[in-house]
């Protein structure tokens, strides 16, 4: 049943492309696809990572204010004259610590997701306006701005961080699948009680999720720092919406226990062309935050009718 849903989820991504390119001048071409691509790219790293996050019973709505100080972080340390390696590496660095942090809190003090990722939401946010005093910050430094460069020739010169994003859809999808690690996760959030009686050690294995999280928001917030050439501390704020949104949009359980990286592929894929679609037919800004937060809220009633009504399948790890 899960590889049927997970089929499912695909022919509806197939049907909507098709509708786009028949109703939306300019969407069937090249070009555009690269801008689809390039516009997914961070919601589907930090995706990679919330998929264990949601898997495991447990959510990040930090991930955003992560991506915006460890971009500004960056940038910031390199205008004052820091290695821009070193820079690079400190704010990954410092998003692995913000994991830690959350992971900590809520795996080893018991305190719920939703309230400690909310409170370091605003302290991160809040510590991204300290360091640059509420300005924008810019840079023009090579190193910095390759991470944003075209690697390979045409057909296939899709910015890094595409190519970054597919890598990582590879790497987490394997860990899920194929990996005790993954594995654990899974039954964690499926029953945590079991898992602990099971001698899986559940508190170390969500401290590993929450970092792996908080490296993979930083990593997206350094990517779009180096696309603009321009950190700010107010930057990708309701990241971590759209990412829960593509998750949940892809199969993956508010409640835990089940998730799949095709289903994220997919869910990320759908967000973003329906998001394409709505800037080619020039559909207000306002407008396309309504249709976002309709979809969002479609996913998690969907959600809710299979726990309801007994639809969801036995959890597993297949993709």
């Amino acid at each position: 049943m899960k590889n049927a849903e997970s089929l499912g989820m695909v022919i509806v991504l197939a049907v909507l492309l098709v509708l786009c390119g028949i109703t939306v001048p300019g969407f069937a071409t090249l070009d555009n696809l690269s801008n689809v691509l390039s516009a997914v790219s961070l919601i589907g790293l930090v995706a990679c990572t919330m998929l264990f996050c949601l898997a495991g019973g447990d959510f990040d709505l930090s991930v955003g204010s992560t991506a915006a100080l460890a971009g500004v972080l960056a940038v910031t340390w390199i205008k004052q004259g820091m290695n821009p390696v070193m820079a690079i590496a400190g704010a990954l660095l410092a998003g692995v610590l913000i994991g830690l942090t959350n992971g900590v809190v809520i795996a080893r003090f018991g305190i719920n997701a939703l309230i400690t990722t909310l409170a370091t939401m605003q302290i991160v946010r809040g510590w991204a306006q300290i360091v640059t005093d509420g300005t924008p910050v810019g840079t023009a430094n090579e190193v910095f701005l390759s991470l944003n460069s075209r690697p390979f020739p045409a057909p296939f010169d899709y910015p890094m961080q595409v190519w970054l994003m597919l890598i990582a859809f590879g790497i987490y999808g394997f860990v899920l699948n194929r990996t005790i690690f993954g594995r654990n996760v899974l039954a964690i959030g499926g029953n945590r009680d079991a898992a602990r009686l099971a001698g899986i050690k559940v508190p170390r294995t969500k401290i590993i999720v929450f970092m792996l999280q908080g490296f993979m928001a930083a990593l997206a917030g350094i990517l779009a720092a180096s696309r603009v050439q321009l950190a700010e501390s107010n930057g990708s704020q309701g990241l971590e919406l759209q990412v829960i949104s593509a998750c949940v949009l892809g199969g993956v359980s508010l409640a835990g226990g089940t998730g799949t990286m095709t289903g994220v592929v997919v869910g990320v894929f759908i967000m973003g062309t329906v998001q394409n679609a709505m800037t080619l037919k020039s559909v207000p800004p306002f407008w396309q935050l309504v249709v976002t937060g309709g979809i969002l809220l479609a996913a998690v009633l969907l959600d809710r009718a299979k726990t309801v009504w007994g639809l969801r399948a036995p959890k597993s790890v297949k993709s």
